[in-house]
């Protein structure tokens, strides 16, 4: 399964797109859309080398939903999750009770779970709070 032009686009509005490295809430080294991998303050891209970043850390991201989630997926679904997965990281799905729910087909539970995730430092963050929101509906719309 591909993430779909909806999911992607949902990643890119709470991403948003950076061209020189800074560092995320968590105070981690991002560039482009939320890319992290290899990053150091001071790097820069462009739009397109933050394009081609996008779409290798979702190939990446995508094969760790597969390979978490055994249970089939609308497109909605594997959307919301890409787009949780790509933000929070696999450690985090793998471990989390929303995982738990999908794997369980309790999917009425998915969305609550999802929206628990809207911290860091142990602190709720705005922009977090609603992209967990965002994502929930998408995951819960037929």
């Amino acid at each position: 399964m591909k993430t779909s032009k909806r999911g992607i686009d949902l990643i890119k509005q709470f991403e948003g797109l950076e061209l020189t490295a800074y560092h995320c809430s968590a105070g981690v080294p991002t560039i482009g859309y939320g890319h992290t991998r290899g990053v150091s303050l001071g790097d820069t891209c462009t739009e397109a080398q933050a394009e081609a970043m996008l779409v290798k850390d979702l190939e990446d991201t995508e094969r760790q939903v597969i390979f978490y989630t055994k249970s089939l997926l609308t497109q909605n679904q594997f959307d919301a999750l890409v787009s949780w997965t790509y933000n929070l990281g696999a450690g985090n799905l793998a471990s989390s009770t929303m995982l738990k729910c999908i794997n369980a087909g309790k999917w009425d539970e998915v969305p609550d779970q999802m929206k628990r995730w809207d911290k860091c430092n142990g602190q709720p963050l705005t922009g977090l709070t609603r992209r967990r929101k965002a994502e929930a509906e998408l995951f819960g719309e037929i």
